[in-house]
């Protein structure tokens, strides 16, 4: 037994020692186990309506979210729909938590979700919101309503109200009750852009889109103040909010909301709001789309399923 001790005082030693690895092993393992669930914190969802190409959007709207994400410890990913016309479908089948909505897919979104506006931007010069234009190119030989008899149009997409509903009111208030008979050809180009262009190369003779887009691309393309002329224009609606879904925690709502509206205070935040085109953010709240609303009685239309498909 004696010659027998140091070997088992070694044993002793050896097997307080695993023990005591053993249990550091444990405590190494809560803090990476407490990281691993703050990597996996849900990321919020933001849709984008499709009124650019995917890259220009992208380019516009990352910096902003980036900013946000960064202000509110919130990771946010943005995700460009396809359609204005199924963006109620896409909000719910993509489990989105919200999106910077135009006017009408705003009060389509809030009519059939309850989605709530938080805040929209504020232009360089100061202005808050947007309207349609109705445009033709100058040597179409078109000036007025009855010119459009036979021709072709390009719409943006149904649920828009630059590049459907301002056109609508526009044959109503002319006495066109059935613009499907009364042209010779109606289309959507799924982007405000694409219908700009597709009169600039007479893909079609007349388009509609909203003036944000139009005089933007203006701006770096010298045949569009050339080439194109409007004839009208609709009533002002509010530029594209950032509405989210009702039952999306209360907290986040708040960071986001205080995030946008105090962002012009911050310097980083400026230089934000300068790359997005924006001078700031405001308060925006349902009442603002009364405009779209009123808009929607006069052409007789409303949230019905059978207005939104993909062909006029």
């Amino acid at each position: 037994m004696k010659h027998n001790l140091p070997f088992l005082i070694k044993l002793s030693l050896l097997l307080c020692l695993s023990v005591v690895l053993m249990s550091g092993c444990k405590k190494d393992e809560s803090p990476s186990q407490g990281a691993d669930k703050s990597t996996d914190e849900k990321t919020l969802l933001i849709g984008l309506i499709p009124e650019r190409n995917i890259f220009e959007q992208m380019e516009q709207y990352e910096p902003l979210v980036d900013y946000i994400s960064r202000k509110t410890g919130t990771k946010i990913k943005l995700k460009v729909l396809t359609r204005y016309g199924n963006i109620v479908d896409n909000f719910v089948a993509l489990n989105l938590d919200g999106a910077f909505f135009g006017s009408f897919t705003f009060a389509l979104a809030h009519a059939k979700l309850g989605v709530e506006p938080l805040a929209r931007p504020e232009s360089l010069d100061g202005v808050s919101t947007y309207y349609g234009l109705i445009f033709v190119r100058k040597d179409s030989g078109i000036r007025s309503a009855a010119d459009m008899k036979g021709k072709t149009f390009a719409f943006v997409d149904r649920a828009t109200t630059a590049g459907y509903l301002l056109p609508l009111a526009y044959f109503k208030d002319n006495g066109i009750r059935d613009y499907k008979a009364f042209l010779k050809e109606a289309y959507f180009t799924g982007t405000h852009e694409d219908a700009v262009y597709d009169v600039l190369n007479k893909k079609a003779d007349i388009g509609a889109a909203k003036n944000t887009v139009y005089y933007e691309m203006a701006k770096t393309n010298g045949r569009i103040e050339e080439e194109l002329t409007v004839l009208t224009r609709s009533p002002d609606v509010p530029q594209n909010s950032l509405a989210v879904r009702s039952d999306l925690d209360g907290t986040i709502k708040k960071m986001l909301k205080q995030t946008l509206l105090g962002m012009h205070n911050d310097e980083d935040g400026r230089m934000v709001l300068k790359k997005f085109g924006a001078k700031r953010f405001i308060v925006t709240t349902d009442e603002d789309y009364q405009s779209v609303h009123d808009y929607l009685k006069k052409i007789d239309m409303y949230f019905t399923s059978s207005e939104y498909g993909n062909g006029p």
